[in-house]
């Protein structure tokens, strides 16, 4: 259940959407190295299986009022969770209204497997960017429990997410928060879900118009891909060695059509690559901020953000490789209804010369 982390209780204007073949950051190419083994030996990527499905649920939300005590407020909607990457994250949809209004939300549920801990990724409804930092943690003898440390109003807080009363057709989910450290907690979201039997589809309605450069931008690249890769081994040493790699991508739209999400897999002389990859559109900007996830590691990276223009669509972030300080920048073009290209690009100069060091060349495969 997604919590309310950062969420207006207002009409959602933005788009969440997992990027079509977008390529690992250099900040992942190092993948297995990020994330540190905390001595768990426990497999915990079935976890969340149990939240598979469409449920019906019952939000009760703890408001703050400008003048006035707190107060309760209710809510009810329907939560659809559908498994991804096989298995290894989950994609959650709520939407319910109530008295305060509508409430629509996203979260990305990602497994760590060095870690043996999921992590929560909860979509910002206002300005298109995921909630920082990700809410960790692990089950154990059936409850989940995840924390992260956030700040409200400039002061530090822990948060806790509890999902606990776990059954094959309902369960329970709490959010509460901390000042003292964890000595005392104000319970302030709970869902009671419930899975509704009679319709178990988890597809989504299609998304109403077009917005060209905006919302819509990637509609082009939805369905099943065969894709061919080149990448340049060693980027900014001079290197001229190249990888070839191919494999196929798949491209699903979620979130009433405002978002689609993307699962790679494809192998290369040297190895299996398992990627996640995900964008999340800023209705203020028009701009789409892109996300990355690798299986190996199981941790999603900062954003990448840019936009289409004329066809073509770029995407810069500031980036780190073997430590040094670096410009990435990441391209579509080439659109057609059958085909698709996409590059990758590194700077250590500032942007005034970039080096290409993936190619992805898409090749629809007819369904």
């Amino acid at each position: 259940m997604t919590s309310i982390r950062s969420v207006s209780l207002s009409l959602v204007a933005c788009a969440l959407v997992v990027a079509h073949a977008a390529l690992p950051r250099a900040a992942l190419a190092a993948a297995g190295t990020v994330a540190q083994h905390t001595g768990a030996a426990r497999d915990g990527r079935h976890d969340f299986d149990f939240h598979f499905g469409r449920w019906t649920t019952h939000i009760s939300r703890l408001t703050h009022p400008a003048t006035g005590a707190p107060r309760w407020v209710t809510l009810d909607g329907t939560v659809v969770v559908r498994k991804i990457w096989n298995g290894r994250a989950n994609l959650e949809e709520v939407e319910a209204d109530g008295p305060a209004g509508h409430f629509e939300n996203l979260a990305l549920f990602v497994y760590n497997p060095q870690a043996h801990q999921w992590s929560m990724h909860f979509a910002n409804s206002r300005d298109g960017t995921l909630v920082s930092p990700p809410t960790t943690g692990a089950f154990n003898d059936g409850r989940g429990e995840f924390y992260d440390q956030e700040l409200r109003d400039g002061k530090p807080i822990l948060v806790r997410i509890v999902w606990s009363n776990i059954r094959p057709n309902a369960h329970d989910f709490e959010q509460a928060v901390s000042s003292d450290g964890g000595k005392t907690w104000l319970t302030e979201f709970r869902a009671a879900l419930t899975r509704d039997t009679k319709s178990n589809d988890v597809t989504t309605p299609p998304l109403a118009g077009n917005d060209p450069g905006g919302q819509g931008a990637f509609a082009f690249a939805e369905g099943k891909w065969k894709e061919h890769s080149s990448r340049l081994l060693r980027p900014l040493t001079g290197s001229k060695t190249w990888l070839r790699m191919d494999g196929v991508s798949v491209d699903s739209k979620i979130w009433n059509g405002r978002a689609n999400i993307v699962e790679l897999e494809s192998d290369a002389p040297n190895g299996h690559l398992e990627l996640l990859s995900l964008r999340l559109y800023n209705p203020q900007t028009r701009q789409w901020n892109l996300y990355f996830a690798t299986s190996p590691v199981g941790i999603v990276s900062d954003a990448m953000t840019g936009g289409f223009k004329h066809g073509h669509g770029e995407f810069f972030t500031n980036d780190t490789l073997e430590g040094r300080a670096i410009l990435t920048r990441f391209t579509f073009d080439s659109f057609s209804p059958a085909s698709a290209r996409s590059t990758q690009a590194f700077s250590n100069d500032g942007g005034k010369t970039w080096e290409t060091n993936w190619i992805n060349d898409y090749t629809r495969i007819p369904q």
